[in-house]
């Protein structure tokens, strides 16, 4: 168990689950960002759109940040900034934003297809004419699409995030053209599904063809995901890019939800198969190599507690759960809220392991809070390395690729490589935005 020895105290930091009800929550407030990097933001989801430039309208200090995540990337050929200063708010915003992306179009030494334009909170403080900015831009630009997007804090906690408004603006582009009643996309994702998934076995048996944005380098390339006749969403996040395009483009949207249960995993492809007319496969075979790469990782990582966080996995109590059914000493999980379809796994996971502890991440007191585990623990995700200070620990972050049941037997492969080769944490989780690429020079 933890050494407890940081005068810091540990109430509305952590719960035992068997204390609790769903769903658990922390206090919310002023935000602590703890230095595991490895996450995405709308920078690094933006660049995957091919051929594509980013804008953003902020204040100097609001910059940094984004200025930082293009410049590690290697990608500051693809971005570009226009500064908002005191006299922009008097002077007029719509001016400055509309005349600022026409000096930087005339500046860049190539030509992009798309503009991605940021705007900020201050345009929202001041009402500033956004619909205005758009519509002039594409009257005197018709050659660029222009996609509107947002750096925007105030959102966070209300209605749709900025992270949320990206995965949508990744497909704004995308206009209507002649389906082909045999192709789907899979939308919404920062890493591209595994090529081992099962996933991709289904549709490539019942004669289809799937694509994802990071299929192609080229713009029109990504413009031809508008010929799918549907879009598969694995993640809330991309919800309501799916959604948008069913009602633009006609494009059928298939939510089949990232889960650690075989049950829900077989209904995600019942629904599939459903959608293409076929007959869901027999997933016997796969479910049995998912099960024993489980029970080698089992044994290799034996009784040595496991730590989770939402990092790693969009459904860390089901990640929990299922490892806690086959016999793993779940000790922790770190995350600051739940989705409503982790009710079930809550609820199993607290009446198989009542002590197990859920503990917040973005409390500010977590700065303070001691890191050091009393003994081995192995940690799936950035922020639960950070947190136990362990050496062993699975450096994915966002699913990686991972989903159904070979995302499963990926997993355990991965545990058992975390335990068999230690690393030091802070040498891995400081690169930010994880794996991620400039996909167009």
């Amino acid at each position: 168990m933890l050494r407890r020895v940081n005068p810091v105290s540990e109430e509305g930091l952590v719960v035992r689950i068997g204390d609790s009800s769903f769903p658990p929550s922390f206090r919310t407030g002023l935000e602590y960002a703890a230095p595991a990097r490895g996450t995405w933001n709308i920078v690094h989801t933006g660049m995957l759109i091919p051929e594509s430039h980013q804008i953003f309208v902020c204040a100097e200090s609001c910059l940094r940040g984004v200025v930082l995540t293009a410049a590690e990337m290697g990608a500051q050929d693809r971005f570009s900034m226009i500064n908002i200063r005191g006299g922009n708010i008097i002077d007029g915003m719509e001016d400055l934003i509309i005349d600022g992306v026409g000096e930087i179009i005339a500046g860049l030494k190539y030509k992009p297809r798309c503009f991605l334009v940021y705007t900020s909170c201050v345009h929202h403080f001041i009402g500033c004419d956004l619909p205005l900015v758009y519509r002039t831009l594409r009257e005197r630009y018709p050659e660029y699409d222009f996609v509107s997007c947002f750096m925007n804090p105030i959102m966070r906690k209300s209605g749709l995030t900025p992270d949320q408004l990206m995965r949508r603006g990744l497909y704004k582009p995308l206009r209507e053209t002649k389906k082909d009643e045999k192709r789907l996309n899979i939308i919404g994702n920062d890493f591209a599904t595994d090529r081992t998934s099962e996933i991709r076995r289904i549709i490539s048996g019942a004669g289809y063809s799937v694509s994802e944005i990071q299929d192609f380098d080229r713009y029109d390339g990504y413009l031809s995901m508008s010929e799918a006749s549907g879009n598969i969403v694995f993640g809330d996040a991309a919800l309501a890019g799916g959604k948008d395009l069913e009602k633009r483009l006609g494009q059928k949207l298939l939510y089949l939800p990232y889960s650690y249960d075989y049950g829900r995993i077989a209904e995600n492809y019942r629904l599939l198969c459903e959608h293409m007319g076929c007959d869901i496969p027999d997933l016997s075979a796969d479910i049995e190599a998912a099960e024993k790469a489980v029970k080698e990782a089992k044994s290799v990582v034996g009784d040595m507690p496991v730590a989770i966080d939402y990092t790693m996995t969009y459904k860390p109590l089901g990640l929990a759960r299922f490892l806690c059914e086959r016999g793993f000493n779940i000790a922790r999980v770190y995350a600051d809220g739940y989705t409503a379809d982790e009710k079930d796994d809550f609820e199993r996971l607290r009446a198989l392991s009542p002590g197990t502890e859920l503990w917040a991440t973005v409390e500010p007191r977590m700065r303070a809070a001691e890191r050091t585990y009393d003994g081995k623990i192995l940690a799936l995700g950035q922020k639960a390395a950070y947190f136990t200070g362990t050496d062993l620990f699975v450096n994915v972050v966002e699913n990686g690729g991972m989903y159904g049941i070979d995302g499963i037997r990926r997993t355990a492969g991965y545990m058992i490589d975390a335990v068999k080769h230690p690393k030091e944490a802070k040498s891995f989780i400081q690169q930010k935005g994880l794996g991620c690429t400039c996909v167009f020079e």
